[in-house]
Order: C-alpha cells, then structure tokens, then sequence
C-alpha cells in the first residue's frame, strides 16, 4: 500500500496561558482538580466543550449545570442523527461549534478526522491522514481509529498506529495540518491486538503512550512543534490504558496503570514519582481518583480492582477480584461504581472498598461511563445505555435505552447535549453520530 502522511512540521505561535477560571464544577473533592486541569486552556469551556477523553475533568463527570435527556430512542429526544464514513471506537470531542471524531477504513486503510457542524450534524471537513501500513492483525473489539482526539481549544492532537510506529499529528479546527510526528515504533509480536491510548494535554505538551513488548514508552511532545520534551520508559509488554493527570496528594501527577503496578509520574518532566504494587500485567481503562486514592481495575491475565494512596507510600488500601477491563470507573460522592466485563454493576465505598450493592445487567462492557445531572450513563457492547443514580444505599435505575446495535465509545456531554457515537453490525457495518438533548 502506499505511505501516506505528512513528515514536515508546521509551525504555529504558541498558546499563550493568561487567563485564570473559575469554573462550576460538581461540588465534591474533585472540583480542584479539575480547576487546575482545564484553566491552561483559556479557549475551553467546562460548560460548552468536551475537550478531550473523559471530558473537561479527565474523570467523567460533566460540569454540574448539564441538563440532558435519561430516556431517549432512534427518535425521541433525538436532535440530529449523522452518519459517520468509516469505523472506529474513538469518542465525540466537541469544541467551539464542532463536534470530531477519528475514523477508519480498512479496506483501503485510511485513517482520518472528522469535524461535524454541532448545531445540525453535518459533515463539514473530512482530513486523511494515513493512508496504508495498517497490522496483519488486530483484536476483534479493537479498530485502527480507537484513540479519542484531544483538543486545547485551538488545535487538535490526535494518535494513530500505522507504519510499525505511533504517528501523532496536530491540526487546526478547520483541518490544516500544523505538524505531524512519528512518536516511536510499535509492532507487538506477541499480543498483536492494536493501539488505544488517547493523547493527553497537560500545560504546553501533549503527552503519548505506546507500550508494547518493544520500545515501551510515554513520551511528551511539545503542542506547537511536536518537539520531544521529554521520555520514559515503560515496562517491554502490552497494555492499553490511556495515561491521565490528576492533582492529588498536593501536587499534579500523571498516572497510569498496567504491568502490575499503579504508577505515578510528573507530568511536567516525565520523572517518577512513585510505584504501588497491584494490579493486573494489562489494562486497558483510564485511572479514576477521589481525594487523595485512586482506582484501577483490569482482567488480563487475572482480574482484579484496587485502591491505592496517592501520596508515594505506595500503600494498596483495597482489593476485590472483579474486573473493568475495557472500561473506566466512575466514583461519585465517595463511592465507586464499576459495570464489570460481564455485566454486573457494583458500588464500593471509596476508603474501604466495602461493598454495599451489587446488581445484575447485562455484558460484555467496552464504554466508560459519565456522570451528568444527577445521574450516571454507562453503555454496554449491545448498544444499550443504562441510566442510574449513584445512590450508596441500593441499585436505583432510572432507564435504560438502546441506539444502534454496538456500544463502544462513550458519550460526551456539554451544552445540554449528549454526543454518542455508535456502530451497526452486518454485510455493510457503519457507524453513526447521535446528539441527544430533552425536545
């Protein structure tokens, strides 16, 4: 097939970081971070932009105001419904008046960005990418576009896999490339499974993982050249989880899971903080936070779940042995909620891991779930979003409503509105875009 990608870099003035926000989040322990993290992109809107995986807060949890839909259908509180060119598992990321997605096609394997007008659902720009050097190989619920496009309000930093490395590229919001880089090489031998982590923005850099039985490795580039900043290596293995920065214990630290260990770093210089043992070799789930503990969950090749003290005395507080491979947690109010790989949904209180509900849904489990009005949404496989209050004392459902036949990337939520992006199965599979808001 013939390489297709740009190699030259462009040039754009760096962003400069002079405003100071005061932003409405929910009123719990995460509102600080959550402060910190978006206030360096004075473009971004907790209330109208979800910028990048997991929204504004990294965490899941939309800002307080947020008034969207529990019930919904192919029809009933459905503003527009698009179709999407391609197939992929990346999630909305919705800036300015635009709403972006990854996609790909494996036939001719292309890879690309998407921009969406917000208001209608029409497809405004469509920017390829790549065009040849996919694997031999990937895993069934994997696709060639899977990584979740972030955004500083100005450009858009987006990863892909081809060619036996991580490309990364920035684009303006009308899709003229700035830069693109080759981050470094990735062609597992052994788990040849594909590529999902979603690019991170923190301060001036966006920050890269690849790890695989090879050059494992987080690596951050500079937002307006691509420039490297700085690299750590990482463990020479698979795993799939998408780094995230969270300020807890006092200061920022960037944290990720896999390799049987939780792992914290300075997002500024890539320098390690702290380890805590735990945990299974791979996952694939982005780590959540309350206070100063945090929470990993994985299922290869044992399943487990734990919490852990963020403050480097590496000490574990909790363990079960259940199991969110794929998909993030979510923890409201000092309580944790997992919707395991097989479909049970559990809520475990945050300082001791006591269990005090479970309930029985149904599996298998690949979308991460956010937190908006009140109310918790969490997607399974089928296509089937079950709606709930995050209520400690029992299992208290709300609705549950079906959009497509497949349920992989999770939903984005800003401005009254939710985004989720779905697939249909068959000889012809295709993906769509819905915006959902209350008619």
């Amino acid at each position: 097939m013939q390489r297709k990608f740009i190699t030259q870099p462009f040039i754009f003035l760096p962003t400069l970081f002079a405003v100071s926000l005061t932003l409405p989040f929910i009123v719990n322990t995460l509102a600080t971070a959550a402060d910190r993290g978006i206030a360096d992109f004075p473009k971004l809107s907790p209330t109208n932009d979800w910028p990048w995986w997991r929204g504004p807060t990294r965490n899941g949890l939309a800002e307080k105001s947020q008034n969207v839909p529990t019930k919904w259908s192919e029809t009933e509180n459905v503003i527009w419904r698009a179709s999407v060119p391609g197939r992929g598992h990346s999630s909305p990321t919705v800036v300015g008046k635009r709403v972006f997605l990854a996609t790909s096609n494996p036939q001719d394997q292309s890879q690309s960005v998407l921009a969406f007008e917000r208001e209608t659902g029409k497809l405004v720009w469509t920017k390829e990418l790549n065009r040849g050097g996919f694997p031999a190989k990937i895993h069934d619920k994997n696709t060639h576009s899977t990584p979740t496009i972030a955004s500083d309000g100005q450009h858009l930093f987006v990863s892909f896999f081809h060619h036996e490395g991580i490309h990364a590229t920035a684009l303006n919001l009308d899709g003229t490339p700035v830069w693109q880089q080759k981050v470094g090489p990735f062609n597992p031998k052994k788990y040849e499974f594909g590529y999902a982590p979603s690019p991170l923005l923190y301060r001036n850099t966006v920050i890269i993982c690849g790890e695989y039985d090879g050059d494992s490795s987080l690596k951050a580039l500079d937002q307006s050249t691509g420039k490297e900043i700085w690299k750590t290596t990482r463990t020479s293995s698979i795993s799939f989880s998408s780094p995230v920065v969270a300020h807890v214990a006092e200061k920022d630290q960037l944290l990720l899971s896999g390799f049987e260990e939780i792992a914290s770093y300075d997002p500024a210089t890539g320098a390690k903080l702290w380890t805590a043992k735990g945990g299974p070799m791979a996952t694939c789930g982005t780590l959540v936070w309350d206070g100063d503990i945090v929470f990993a969950s994985g299922g290869f090749p044992q399943a487990e779940t734990l919490a852990v003290l963020a403050d480097g005395s590496g000490k574990v507080l909790w363990k079960n042995q259940q199991k969110c491979y794929e998909q993030s947690m979510i923890t409201v109010d000092g309580h944790l909620y997992a919707l395991t790989d097989n479909g049970v949904m559990y809520c475990w209180r945050n300082t001791d891991g006591k269990e005090m509900w479970k309930n029985r849904l149904q599996g298998p489990v690949s979308s991460s779930p956010v937190f908006a009005n009140g109310y918790i949404y969490w997607a399974n496989e089928l296509g089937t979003t079950y709606v709930f209050k995050p209520n400690p004392q029992r299992w208290d459902p709300v609705a549950e409503n079906r959009l497509g036949e497949e349920g992989f990337a999770s939903p984005a939520v800003c401005g009254n509105r939710m985004f989720i992006r779905t697939s249909d199965a068959g000889d012809t599979p295709h993906d769509s875009l819905f915006c959902l808001g209350l008619k």
